[in-house]
This record gives C-alpha cells, structure tokens and sequence, in this order.
C-alpha cells in the first residue's frame, strides 16, 4: 500500500497546481477539450468569482509516493441547501490517476470537510452552481468532448460505483454519483 497524502490549496501557486492537474493528466488525450486556464482561476478564485457570495469551498491536491496523483473541490451551495431543504457537500474538479487509493482519499477529504461544515450527504460531480459543468462521463470516451461537459477517462465511472457503495458512512445522494436515483434538482 503506498503512502497518499492530501494537501489542502492554499496558496495561488497551490490553485495554479490545482489547475494544471487536468491539463498533465489528460496531455496528450485528443478527445479532451480542457477549460481555458484563466477561467479556472477565475472561477476558483474566492475574490473572482461571484458564487462566493453564498458558497465556501476548499480544494485538494492528492500526492502518491510524493507525485501529484489527483485533486478535488468540496463545494457547499448555502442557496442550493436553503432552497432544497439539504446539507449536502458538493464535489467537483475531481480529476486521478486509475487509483482507487487516490480517489478514496480525494472524497475522504470532501467528506471530511463536509461533516466539519455540518453537511449529511455528498453529491457530484458538480461546480458552484448549475452554470459549472458537472456529471460524468459513463460512455462516449472515444469522442471528442465539448466545452460545457466533463470529460474523464473510462476508469472513473468504475471507481465511483467502488467507493459510494463501500463507504456508506456519509450518505451519497445524487445520480451524478450512481449511489441513488433521488432528485437533486
């Protein structure tokens, strides 16, 4: 078993990190269409964007044996939870290397986070608000992805299913994740 720290971002080279992830993992794939790297950090950046007004977020980096392996916002929409009547952590910019170890500690910290917030369940993927890309990719990996979608490799849908039903400790509610076909709009 390797050793897989977490590092919470902290600093804007950490968030400049945070957004190159995407852009290592998937050089070199010619199906992904990444998200232009100013408007990730305008729309990570607490002082930019304007959802910070009724969100908080934190984001995670993932390092295996010292080597960056992964990251992860935990989003918490207080309008989305007011209005729906909800305590839900959102998680979203979930991007890893095939590594079921990773993805765990990634969405440990989301859950970690959430439970320190006082939140019950988790849903994802998904931004700040409904204008931020969200889901995942379940087929389709061999076609050219688009602007306002999420692209990923074919080894997330199988690790999601993985880890939401091994670990029913903090309620996953959300067809985004598989777990449960409840609403979430």
């Amino acid at each position: 078993m390797s050793l897989i720290e977490i590092k919470k971002v902290e600093t804007k080279k950490d968030l400049k990190t945070f957004i190159d992830f995407h852009y290592d993992l998937y050089e070199g794939n010619e199906y992904d269409v990444p998200i232009l790297f100013s408007d990730d950090m305008n729309t990570l950046s607490k002082d930019k964007n304007a959802a910070f007004e009724f969100c908080e977020a934190e984001y995670f980096l993932a390092y295996k044996d010292g080597k960056l392996a992964g990251r992860v916002a935990a989003i918490i929409n207080h309008k989305a939870n007011n209005k729906w009547g909800r305590k839900s952590v959102r998680f979203g910019w979930i991007d890893f290397i095939d590594d079921r170890e990773v993805s765990k500690a990634l969405l440990d910290a989301v859950e970690k986070y959430g439970k320190e917030k006082g939140m019950e369940d988790i849903v994802g993927p998904l931004g700040f608000t409904d204008m931020d890309p969200e889901g995942m990719l379940t087929w389709g990996f061999d076609q050219l992805g688009t602007m306002p979608t999420i692209y990923n490799y074919s080894y997330y849908p199988a690790i999601r299913s993985y880890l939401f039903l091994s670990t029913p400790s903090f309620r996953p509610r959300s067809p985004h994740i598989g777990a449960s076909a409840e609403k979430t709009t």
